[in-house]
């Protein structure tokens, strides 16, 4: 999970200064925590408590309404009601990752992400999005190779996947619909070699690049770890209250 939050705050400077390439310096004095962070917060804390995910995202996005939402999801998040709004968008994607680890079988990781994307992101895309996400970082967990979670989410998800970065980053562009924005996500994970080099690849799409290099990061996590120098940077950079939910989740479901 720290591997999502990694990639927003590295992202959060880019996202609207998009960049071409992965020679960048991975933490900036702008550098912060978005929506991305607060509502993968939200999701882990809905899986520790018991408490539905509509109620944790909403009392996580009101405890930090300028994190950065969209504006449908902000209406959402500030009305009274939760009816879902039917969007395709990768905010369901970008929190999903504490479903990954929470889970031992892989048909349960998949109905937990529907049901964790379905208060907002009730669309079909965005329900598959978070699927995606949450499903390949099982099997990064379960030892799975590469080329398995290539073929799954082809052939399962339905994502047809990047040829490679290299050849798409050029003519990228900002697009937060999932079918756009999660498929190169993840095919940073599958070139890089560490965590860091996932998220950094995520970046150089030049697109939405918190939540791109939140996804691959939160993957990279699941494969390599992250390295303790950034983690402490990271962790550094979190209000307490989310420090207490990361490591409540941590030892639960990720202490193995």
């Amino acid at each position: 999970m720290l591997g999502a939050i990694a990639g927003d705050i590295i992202g959060s400077v880019y996202e609207h200064h998009p960049l071409k390439t992965t020679d960048f310096p991975l933490l900036q004095q702008a550098s912060a925590f978005t929506d991305d962070t607060v509502l993968t917060i939200a999701v882990a804390e809905s899986l520790l408590t018991g408490k539905s995910y509509a109620a944790a995202l909403k009392h996580w996005g009101r405890r930090y309404p300028t994190a950065g939402y969209g504006g449908n999801f902000y209406q959402w998040l500030m009305s009274r009601c939760s009816v879902p709004y039917g969007s395709w968008g990768n905010g369901a994607a970008m929190r999903v990752s504490p479903i990954g680890w929470a889970f031992e079988g892989l048909e349960q990781t998949l109905e937990e992400a529907a049901r964790s994307a379905a208060p907002t992101h009730d669309h079909p895309e965005g329900i598959l999005g978070a699927q995606a996400v949450a499903g390949a970082l099982w099997h990064i967990r379960m030892g799975k190779s590469k080329e398995t979670i290539s073929k799954w989410l082809e052939e399962t998800i339905g994502y047809a996947l990047p040829p490679s970065i290299e050849r798409i980053r050029e003519g990228y562009a900002f697009d937060v619909s999932c079918r756009g924005s999660v498929p190169p996500a993840i095919q940073c994970f599958l070139e890089a070699k560490d965590t860091e080099e996932a998220i950094r690849l995520a970046v150089s799409l030049g697109g939405d690049a918190d939540t791109q290099a939140s996804i691959a990061g939160a993957l990279g996590e699941a494969r390599w770890g992250i390295d303790e120098k950034l983690r402490q940077q990271i962790m550094g950079m979190l209000p307490t209250q989310m420090l207490e939910v990361l490591q409540q989740f941590q030892n639960r479901y990720q202490s193995g």
